[in-house]
């Protein structure tokens, strides 16, 4: 068998099996990975790399790849069970700001410049330091701060104001593909979307990136940037609604000539005038 062939199969298998090892160990973002998973995932890729190239014997080579692979198994196991042993593998988180104050000793303790430490809280949105009540540097290197409380957002919490939970924004439709799970979520199916779409006149196949949020707006992206779609607004359109029945009950309360009648429109469209006065900011 040529060489180049024997490549080509090796560099196949070992990825497939490195692939198999990545995905029993678990799954982490890279952002979040500590230097130990830094390390283990470099040397994975090292001795895989090196068992396709032939710089090792593949028996020799498939024993270390094996070996890494079920300590890191092992390992990930124990930091699960035992902080001392999760410590000690991935390191634990440190307080480098307290009451307002930096805590030198503890940035240099960390081998941490004042200029990393800036530039972490930059990248939080925090330019200022006299801001920040709190920090804390987590065992992968990342800095969370707390901002002091009159420099934190208001919250409609603070302000007394109940509102619904959010299911946040889903993508329905991606790369022309519908993600009915998605629509699930939202309590939608392919019909609503369908119809949706119909009245756009926009095809699945055209959409690039489909998208609702809680209020039920439907965003689209087309592959072909040269169409121009209305973007509806189910916000807008719910303004609309309740402002035309106000102004029906008005209409009805002036044409009708019974008295209780009368009074039951009047009375309707005074609770629908206090309806719109509070749900007006929300759905512009």
């Amino acid at each position: 068998m040529p060489d180049w062939l024997q490549i080509i199969i090796r560099s196949i298998v070992f990825l497939l099996l490195v692939l198999v090892l990545t995905r029993v160990l678990g799954r982490k973002v890279a952002s979040r990975m500590t230097y130990f998973d830094i390390v283990f995932a470099m040397t994975i890729g090292v001795i895989a790399a090196a068992i396709s190239l032939n710089l090792v014997p593949i028996v020799i080579g498939s024993i270390a790849l094996l070996t890494w692979g079920l300590l890191g198994i092992g390992l990930s196991f124990l930091s699960l069970k035992s902080k001392w042993v999760r410590d000690f593998i991935h390191g634990r988180e440190a307080v480098v700001m307290k009451d307002g104050k930096i805590m030198e000793d503890q940035l240099m303790k960390l081998r941490y410049s004042p200029e990393d430490l800036l530039q972490q809280l930059r990248s939080k949105q925090i330019f200022s330091v006299s801001d920040v009540e709190f920090a804390v540097m987590e065992s992968n290197g990342e800095i969370n701060a707390l901002l002091k409380t009159n420099r934190q957002p208001i919250t409609p919490k603070d302000v007394g104001i109940e509102v619904s939970p959010s299911t946040g924004v889903q993508t329905v439709i991606l790369d022309g593909t519908i993600m009915d799970e998605a629509l699930t979520t939202m309590g939608l199916n392919r019909g609503w979307l369908h119809t949706e779409l119909d009245k756009i006149g926009v095809s699945v196949d055209n959409v690039f990136i489909a998208q609702i949020d809680t209020l039920g707006d439907l965003y689209l992206d087309l592959f072909d940037d040269v169409i121009q779609i209305p973007q509806a607004s189910t916000r807008q359109l719910l303004l609309t609604t309740l402002e035309k029945a106000k102004a029906d009950c008005e209409s009805f309360s002036l044409e009708t000539n019974d008295t209780t009648a009368k009074q039951m429109y009047q009375q309707c469209a005074e609770d629908l005038t206090l309806i719109i006065y509070d749900l007006k900011p929300m759905l512009k």
